[in-house]
Order: C-alpha cells, then structure tokens, then sequence
C-alpha cells in the first residue's frame, strides 16, 4: 500500500473513532497544507473543507490556496481576519513583531474550531516532522489540531508525496515560509536548511550520527530538547506525587 494510501486510511479511522463527519484544513498556499488538503479529499470525498484565512497576507499565498481547492475540487471558504487582527492589536499593549506575528496563527485556529465545532468536522493540522521537532509552530496556533496526518514526515518525504499527488509546481518549488511576514523563511528563522536538518533527524533516530557537523547536531538537539513542551499536552499537578 502506498503512503498516500496509508495515511487516507488513517484520516479515515480518526474521523470515525471521534465520530466526526469530515475533515477542516487551513490551506495556506504552502506545499504541507497543500498536501494534507489533497490527501483529506482522497480519504473523505466531499467530506473535507478547507479555510482561505488571509491575514495581512501576500497575494501569492490566497492564490496558491485558491489553486489547490480548485484543481483538486476540494469546498473552501474565504474568512479575512485582517480586521479582526486590526481590532485585536488595538486592545493590546505593543509586544514587538514576534507577539503580533504569532496571534495571526492563533486567530486561524480559532477560525478553525468555529469550523469545525459547526460542521463536526476534525481540524486536521499540517505540520510536518521536521518543524515539530524543532517547535518551529506557533503553540496553540499551527500546533493546535485534532490530528497531523503529516507528523511523522520529514520535509523530504513532504515533498515526494507532494509530487506523487501533483500538487502544482510552483507551490512545491515555492521557498518554505509561515508567512508571518514579508520576506520571512522557514530555514531562515530555523537557522537550518531543511536538507540539512531532515539529515540529522534521520541520524539521531538511527543513531549513525558519524561525519555530520557535531555544531548542528548539538543545535538540533538542544531545540528538540527546548520544544519538547510545544508539542505535549500541559502537565498536570498529580495530589499522589506528594
């Protein structure tokens, strides 16, 4: 069975353990949200939605959403949150580019569950390997979701079942960016390229990490380490451990 095949039938049987009617994907433009729209619509038919939440966004972002939903017949819904970012920020003291840049994927998550709760549909998240690992998500942003069918996939497998599933080139050949703002990078903000860093996950979980830069994989390592509470639910105090 193939991969695409594997994690349609994965779609399938979360949806179905949660008694849930379909699928809801914040398609962004990007190769990952591309990806797991395509695979959603294999899996669940006219039983996956997907979002259009431009926020201050660039044009090409709303264009290369709109593409994937129309090549491959997937319903969508255009939400702008621009005003409603707008009319937040002016409630709140100033925090600097960071704090305004991360409450956009949050305002999306929210969208999102809105969605959801309405269609009883799960969100489904389009986070890769990769970027989990590093914590590169806005928490509660991009992080927060019912299921990631591409978590246990590094960038590099993103992008072969990305053309095993045709998704447009340009989307794929497309610099990879959260569009936070303009100009910003994925591997720029990682400080790591993605060739690099799927390199060394690989290594560390084989534990064959001889001939690769000790610096980088000490890097790695220590944001893996720094990210580990981005990606668990919140501990709990326990009355028993005292």
């Amino acid at each position: 069975m193939r991969l695409s095949e594997r994690i349609g039938q994965w779609i399938r049987n979360q949806v179905e353990a949660a008694g849930a009617a379909g699928i809801l994907i914040g398609l962004s433009g990007g190769i990952d949200s591309a990806v797991v729209a395509i695979l959603g619509r294999r899996a669940m038919g006219d039983q996956v939605f997907a979002l259009l939440m431009p926020c201050h966004s660039l044009i090409e972002d709303e264009r290369d959403a709109l593409l994937v939903a129309q090549t491959f017949g997937i319903r969508s819904q255009r939400v702008d949150l621009s005003p409603v970012y707008e009319a937040f920020l002016q409630q709140l003291p100033d925090g600097g580019e960071m704090c305004r840049a991360n409450l956009k994927p949050r305002l999306r998550m929210t969208t999102l569950y809105y969605f959801a709760n309405k269609l009883n549909y799960l969100v489904a998240g389009t986070g890769n390997k990769s970027e989990r690992l590093m914590g590169y998500f806005t928490k509660y942003g991009d992080g927060g979701a019912d299921l990631f069918p591409l978590g246990d996939l590094t960038k590099a497998q993103v992008r072969e079942l990305a053309e095993e599933l045709e998704v447009p080139a340009r989307i794929i050949n497309r610099p990879p960016s959260a569009g936070l703002w303009d100009g910003q990078t994925d591997e720029e903000e990682m400080n790591i390229s993605y060739e690099d860093l799927d390199k060394i996950i690989v290594s560390l979980e084989r534990r064959e990490v001889s001939g690769l830069p000790k610096a980088r994989i000490s890097y790695v390592k220590g944001m893996i380490a720094r990210s580990g509470h981005k990606r668990g639910m919140p501990p709990v105090f326990h009355l028993k451990s005292v």
